[in-house]
């Protein structure tokens, strides 16, 4: 099993990543927190395949389980539905010792991460992320939040796990188009602070894709160590936590202007990158090939490449992000793979003039 420290005072917690860890996660959970009363939150696909491995390994270790199954997507991560789980907790009587345990991708992390920071004014709660996505991003850092029809993410707060749990075999379950998706974050983070991780990336390409066991853990904990460091360096995203919104700047108002329904995250964000490459390009900060190399890695994966969207709308929904600081944009800007800068120089001509041309 590989551990990592995620070391932030009073609210460090580890990250456990291993095969076959939901099985023992009640035996591992255990020595994390007493047995009580529990509230494990997933969506009925993953219930459907890891709701009772999860509800009896807690249950053999004494805790007191109660499983709520929400509908699967993006579109469920609302205010209305913390309305639904709030009953859920009050239904389970739990208190400020009782645990909320998140099973499942992103949306059920953030949501979930979300109730337990501000039921009771917060109540411990542990991730267990069965995507690619959720397990390299969400699951780490303590970034919960609901998403507003204005924006992406906009009700949150910074709540930090207890604990993560990352079981690597929860992969070969994952539709396909999700993996990929995944995997741009992963690339992400070669982007924005490791060359050979990308390169890995590109050299082993194939492996990933087949799950091979020991290249996903080589990815995995790689991204996890670069979350957690820059997690610890800046916890509430004063300054460097920042170069983790690579790509996510455009990324997420693409997701907002279609209504989160025609993008998934992944492939809304490596748009966002592609883009923010581009206009590094354009300021001159850095040359062609930081945008060939990752425009060739995620041409490899089959995601889209345009959105048909126009310039207005995307640059309207951009200045409504929480990014925006006294009413300048703030960017992440490649400069060579495994470095970027935080640039709040982008101005409205070079968008435009970027994002009217194809990628």
């Amino acid at each position: 099993m590989e551990m990592i420290r995620v070391n932030l005072s009073s609210n460090s917690y580890n990250i456990y990543i291993d095969k076959g860890l939901l099985e023992r996660l009640g035996d591992t959970l255990v020595k994390e927190k007493a047995p009580c009363k529990t509230l494990l939150i997933t969506d009925k696909n993953i219930e459907k395949v890891y709701g009772s491995i999860v509800t009896e390994t807690l249950k053999r270790n004494k805790f007191d389980v109660r499983l709520v199954a929400l509908k699967p997507g993006e579109e469920q991560k609302t205010l209305e539905t913390a309305l639904t789980l709030y009953d859920a907790c009050f239904d389970h009587k739990l208190d400020r010792n009782s645990l909320i345990v998140a099973l499942g991708g992103g949306v059920v992390g953030d949501i979930s991460g979300f109730v337990a920071a501000t039921f009771m004014r917060g109540i411990p709660f542990i991730q267990i992320p069965t995507s690619l996505l959720a397990q390299v991003d969400s699951s780490i850092g303590g970034k919960v939040a609901v998403n507003h029809p204005r924006g992406k993410n906009m009700i949150g707060s910074f709540y930090q796990p207890k604990a993560v749990f990352i079981d690597t075999e929860t992969l070969s379950t994952l539709p396909a188009p999700e993996l990929v998706a995944g995997l741009v974050e992963v690339i992400k983070y070669g982007v924005i602070k490791d060359a050979e991780l990308f390169e890995y990336i590109e050299k082993s390409f194939y492996d990933i894709l087949q799950l091979n066991h020991h290249a996903l853990l080589k990815i995995i904990a790689t991204s996890c160590q670069i979350k957690a460091h820059v997690v610890e360096e800046d916890e509430k995203e004063k300054h460097l936590r920042a170069i983790l919104n690579y790509g996510h700047t455009i990324g997420h108002a693409i997701e907002t202007i279609t209504n989160y329904k025609k993008y998934r995250h992944g492939e809304a964000v490596a748009i966002g990158m592609l883009y923010a490459a581009k206009i590094a390009i354009d300021m001159g900060l850095t040359d062609n090939t930081i945008f060939e190399r990752q425009f060739s890695l995620i041409k490899r994966l089959g995601l889209p490449l345009h959105t048909g969207l126009k310039p207005e709308g995307i640059v309207k929904i951009l200045y409504a992000d929480k990014k925006v600081i006294a009413g300048r944009l703030r960017f992440i800007l490649p400069t060579k793979i495994g470095e970027v800068i935080i640039s709040d120089q982008v101005t409205e001509e070079i968008l435009y003039r970027v994002l009217s041309k194809p990628l």
